[in-house]
């Protein structure tokens, strides 16, 4: 049983997670006498713990509770929310929620970019290279967190500069200024990005990744298509061979070696681009409080609703199968579409298709959680959905898991099994396949974009296709198999439904986008949760998605405190009637 064979791991894993923490000298505070920007931003040190705070803020992009990729996943065809379904009701501008707290924390991430770009020529520099690389890397994390909101939020503030006065006369952009502007701004910083940097360190090639997906959000597909391909003729390979911690172990397969977190940043890898470093053994201003993968994703099989056939508690939060599969709560419930659906194709469904993101070993099944306390009379047998207090609650008690992704060892003895410390994909060369893919799709290259999914699904063994079943969809549940809880799902939706809209295509249209959007039509067709009929109520919350919520609101009181001038909120939310038209411009 693959439970059994992950127990080692927790025993050995902390003797093999980071042989080497050398790469991670930059994350380490170094104190300071005087910290006050006029006398701290007056040298390359200076200005490189810039880089160090920018660093640690995409961090937070994939770590702690409230992690900026959570929301996501839970808006979007591979989760939702755990018992908070109905979106007309949650997602409102006056909560206090992860689509309003994200908004505010991107902002200040933005922030910090904002002073090292303003300040760096206030001093007179030796070696021009210094000054263009460290701008480079600001534009990058600039353009990096701009993207995010541009395709979550669409248009929104553009804060171009340090503010070191009050400003209350915020205006909204036109999320297609926005995106020119990072576009421009990516062109001149790969110019200057390194080939090679520290890990956690934007490079040349996280530089190419970026603006393709600019590219592409831009339909600059010409472009997107030049940027992708600077990064696959690069210094990259898609792993195709077994490597690090548990190479030697034939239990497992290269899917499963490319997701342990101890191997994402080693040099063996060679497909990791961007990867965060997160390390339990490092100083606590240098980590966060980890990668809560098992909170946020697993099932809460432990429960006390899961009862045995004579009603009782059968499961107990303690022993190896709650060290493996963790406390998960689940914040993003499991849809039966990844679960599932998404693995059929040519006679094949998820029980028995040779893909490995979906082979036995990397996933835990409903007949693989047992019921683990030893004073039940069903201990040791499969957990049943019919014994469940109430069987609705089999949607966050009860589901399949691909643990190969989720599965975090936690490090600390003291700590519960969220999911541990551990570094995590930004960018790797199985999406950057997926984004050159994607812009030949849209020039109607249809041979081309087979060929690029095609080298993505010939390494997890999955069958090739040929052009004529190239579709957006079929890319984006390509993407899905791939890249689940590595990509920010929902941007990407919003993203190529802004493509169709620009386009007018298959009836879409910029002006009706609120009313009719791809992304909505597509979660309501397969995400089990908005797809029932009727809809499914779990918690007394009815499941709805409204066109209008594929945008998220505008925090309320980010909007209020803005007297000076007007800050638009999206058509559909308490607020919208004040909107004003766009600027379209950045100087």
């Amino acid at each position: 049983m693959k439970l059994k064979r992950i127990i080692p791991l927790i025993i050995t894993i902390s003797f093999l997670f980071y042989i080497s923490c050398s790469e991670n000298d930059l994350l380490k505070p170094t104190p300071l006498s005087f910290f006050s920007p006029d006398n701290l931003y007056t040298n390359k040190a200076g200005f490189e713990s810039l880089l160090v705070t920018m660093r640690k803020n995409l961090v937070t992009e994939f770590t702690g509770q409230e992690q900026q990729i959570l929301p996501e996943t839970q808006a979007s065809d591979e989760g939702a929310m755990e018992g908070e379904l109905d979106l007309t009701i949650k997602m409102v501008p006056t909560n206090s929620n992860l689509f309003t707290t994200s908004f505010i924390n991107i902002y200040k991430y933005i922030k910090d970019a904002n002073v090292l770009i303003s300040r760096i020529d206030n001093i007179k520099w030796e070696n021009k290279n210094d000054r263009n690389y460290l701008l480079a890397e600001a534009y990058w994390h600039r353009s990096y967190w701009y993207y995010r909101l541009v395709n979550s939020w669409g248009d929104v503030p553009w804060v171009g500069k340090e503010v070191t006065d009050v400003k209350l006369d915020y205006h909204t952009y036109s999320r297609w200024a926005i995106l020119k502007k990072i576009q421009s701004d990516m062109e001149y910083a790969v110019q200057w990005l390194p080939e090679t940097a520290v890990a956690g360190a934007p490079t040349k090639g996280a530089g190419n990744h970026l603006l393709a997906k600019i590219c592409l959000a831009n339909c600059e597909f010409d472009k997107a298509i030049a940027a992708s391909t600077s990064v696959i003729e690069g210094p990259y390979t898609l792993m195709k061979t077994r490597f690090g911690s548990v190479a030697n172990n034939p239990g497992y397969n290269i899917m499963w070696d490319l997701h342990r977190v101890e191997n994402k940043n080693i040099s063996a890898n060679k497909e990791t681009i961007l990867a965060i470093v997160d390390r339990y053994p490092d100083p606590a201003a240098a980590k966060s409080t980890g990668t809560w993968a098992m909170r946020h994703y697993n099932c809460s099989w432990f429960h006390s609703y899961a009862k045995d056939s004579q009603g009782k508690h059968g499961t107990l939060d303690q022993g190896a199968q709650y060290q493996i599969l963790g406390r998960g709560n689940p914040d993003s419930q499991m849809t039966n579409y990844y679960a599932y659906d998404v693995w059929a194709y040519k006679g094949n469904t998820w029980k028995d298709t040779p893909d490995l993101r979906r082979a036995d070993t990397n996933w835990v099944d409903k007949n693989e959680i047992v019921y683990n306390n030893p004073a039940s009379v069903d201990y040791g047998k499969p957990i049943q959905i019919k014994y469940l207090a109430d069987p609705i609650d089999s949607s966050w008690i009860y589901f399949a898991m691909p643990i190969y992704k989720t599965y975090v060892p936690e490090l600390n003895p003291t700590a519960r099994p969220y999911g541990g410390n551990g570094d995590w994909y930004v960018f790797r060369l199985a999406e950057t396949y997926l984004i050159r893919a994607e812009a030949y799709y849209w020039k109607g290259q249809l041979d081309l974009a087979a060929n690029d999914i095609n080298v993505v699904r010939q390494r997890a063994n999955a069958l090739p296709i040929t052009s004529g079943e190239v579709t957006l969809d079929f890319i984006f549940d390509e993407r899905a198999r791939e890249l689940f809880i590595e990509e920010p799902r929902h941007n990407e939706l919003v993203r190529a439904s802004f493509i169709l809209a620009k386009l007018n295509r298959d009836g879409y249209s910029l002006e009706t986008f609120h009313l009719n959007n791809w992304c909505q039509k597509r979660i309501i067709k397969v995400n089990n949760f908005f797809a029932h009929v009727p809809p499914l109520v779990q918690e007394g919350s009815t499941a709805t998605w409204a066109p209008y919520n594929t945008l998220w609101p505008i925090p309320d009181n980010v909007i209020t405190a803005n007297t000076g001038a007007v800050i638009n909120q999206n058509i559909g939310y308490v607020g919208d009637n004040n909107r004003v038209a766009p600027l379209e411009n950045i100087e």
